[in-house]
């Protein structure tokens, strides 16, 4: 098995590509809870096998997931699959829009109701400078060993495009 990579920055076509659909997004969001199976991928997204299969391949062709070991199973062999990497960075608009419509879908589903908020703050430089690397340090701390219930985390400091005031 290849050890995951902390931080892998989108850059490559392929990359993009892969992540200009929002299946693909919400099978990285899956793979994050831990590596699985496209008939648990498949069962955990209520989708087909074939549907995962395809959008898997895409992902595990442009580098983003890998194949994380097998297990045999009633005389058969199950392919286990992993992210490729903890975190993801990308800043394009196309592949921003489908993550977040991916995000959208996996916090509508999410249970109990979660919890989100979006909040206009007036900083100077060295206070958004000061909350980025708090922001940082905040996500950097999650310890993904335990045994604990999963939770999502979405973090994000930006200056909204210039003319909007409020």
């Amino acid at each position: 098995m290849e050890r995951q990579e902390e931080v892998t920055a989108v850059t490559t076509p392929e990359q993009f590509k892969a992540l200009g659909h929002p299946m693909r997004h919400r099978l990285l969001f899956t793979l994050g809870q831990g590596q699985a199976t496209i008939s648990q991928l498949a069962a955990a997204l209520g989708s087909n096998k074939g549907n995962v299969a395809h959008h898997l391949n895409v992902l595990v062709g442009a580098g983003l997931v890998q194949p994380a070991g097998t297990r045999t199973v009633r005389g058969g062999t199950e392919q286990y699959y992993q992210r490729a990497f903890r975190t993801l960075k990308y800043d394009d608009t196309a592949t921003t829009a489908a993550a977040f419509s991916a995000l959208a879908a996996e916090v509508a589903a999410a249970q109990p109701e979660p919890f989100l908020m979006l909040r206009t703050l007036r900083l100077t430089p060295e206070h958004a400078a000061q909350l980025t690397a708090t922001l940082r340090d905040l996500a950097g701390q999650a310890d993904d060993g335990s045994d604990q219930p999963r939770y999502g985390l979405l973090l994000g400091l930006y200056q909204p495009a210039t003319g909007i005031s409020a």
